[in-house]
């Protein structure tokens, strides 16, 4: 791993990655910086302190690309905020720190966030994290915030409860149980179907969002489109056909759980923008065979896929064959306000996922 220290190797993989999407990289660098805090100065490869679940290695950042229809690609980076103390609260408490600087700093919109700050906030949270965030970069902007909140900080049993006041709080509950009845598998909330996130945009602008996340367990196809079928418009053949070249075949995935998230406005009866994530690594022998499809779906979707490759060697540091999960996740977005497909790249900084020698999907 290229850098004596974690800042230095993700530092160096920034800088690569802001030129293919032609954005500048200083304030980037500046703000994953300070959220590393503690960790930036830690060499590469040695186990993390805390295990992060942003990442497979437990790297406290993850980088994605969007590519979109109607404009250029935009750079997204999610990270969590390090402490000093292997210790949830520790951890939540430098994430809203984070926060607290950044305000002033970049005229962040906070009014959604701080009518839910509360509903997700407790001194003892549970599950893998409190509060994420994702820097997001568009080439002639300055950069934006996005949160993304645990349903389960007060445990999986209250996670619903949690939401369905947060949406409540926000005067978007009436999406909510359309969002229930016709997109979860039946008596599945809470076992299979778990909500994993609650986001929020830290802007003001048309296009801000609030996003629902559903994680789905043993899922199928049909599935997918079950719950892309709540968003109206989506075209759920173009959802299914995603799902199974992502995937490379329409089994049982039943390794990492396909995601699903929903994009809530005011006044709607239904959510009105759909995302499926579909965990790519663990249905392919290597990134290499990741590519192949990732390609084949950018070709598919009629989106400009030249800033592929470059996006990948920005990041990689090892041939694709040679490991798998470089390319972590790929998903398509339907709907308002930027339909497209996005692929996430792991930093790898502290350790590489050998190859499989034969393709995890079950039929």
């Amino acid at each position: 791993m290229h850098g004596a220290s974690l800042v230095d190797c993700l530092s160096d993989q920034l800088t690569q990655l802001c030129t293919v999407v032609d954005t500048e990289p200083g304030i980037p660098l500046q703000l994953v910086t300070e959220l590393l805090g503690p960790a930036a100065t830690r060499p590469p490869g040695q186990p993390p302190t805390w295990p992060s679940d942003v990442a497979d290695d437990h790297t406290p950042i993850e980088y994605s690309v969007a590519f979109n229809e109607a404009e250029p690609p935009t750079l997204r980076i999610l990270a969590e905020a390090q402490a000093d103390a292997p210790d949830p609260a520790a951890y939540a408490a430098a994430a809203y720190r984070f926060l607290d600087r950044q305000v002033d700093r970049f005229g962040l919109a906070t009014s959604k966030f701080d009518l839910v700050r509360d509903v997700f906030h407790t001194e003892q949270p549970q599950g893998a994290f409190a509060l994420w965030y994702s820097l997001v970069l568009r080439s002639g902007r300055r950069p934006e915030l996005k949160v993304y909140f645990n349903p389960a900080v007060r445990g999986a049993d209250a996670a619903e409860t949690l939401v369905v006041e947060a949406l409540r709080r926000l005067g978007l509950q009436a999406a909510y149980p359309k969002m229930v009845d016709h997109g979860l598998r039946p008596g599945e909330l809470g076992g299979r179907d778990q909500l994993t996130f609650f986001a929020l945009d830290l802007h003001d602008e048309p296009q801000s969002r609030v996003k629902l996340y559903l994680s789905q367990y043993d899922a199928r196809v049909d599935d997918a489109v079950r719950a892309a079928g709540v968003v109206d418009d989506v075209d759920l053949d173009q959802v299914a056909d995603f799902c199974v070249t992502a995937t490379g075949g329409p089994g049982r995935y039943d390794r990492r759980p396909l995601v699903s998230s929903y994009t809530f406005t005011a006044g709607a009866e239904h959510p009105v923008g759909y995302s499926l994530y579909v965990p790519i690594r663990d249905y392919v022998d290597d990134d290499e065979q990741a590519r192949q499809r990732v390609l084949e779906l950018l070709t598919r979707y009629g989106l400009d896929a030249s800033r592929l490759d470059p996006a990948i060697a920005a990041v990689a540091r090892r041939p694709l064959r040679d490991g798998v999960g470089l390319i972590a996740h790929v998903s398509l977005r339907v709907g308002r306000p930027r339909p497209g497909i996005t692929v996430y790249l792991s930093a790898e900084a502290h350790q590489v996922a050998p190859p499989r020698s034969k393709t995890a999907v079950r039929r």
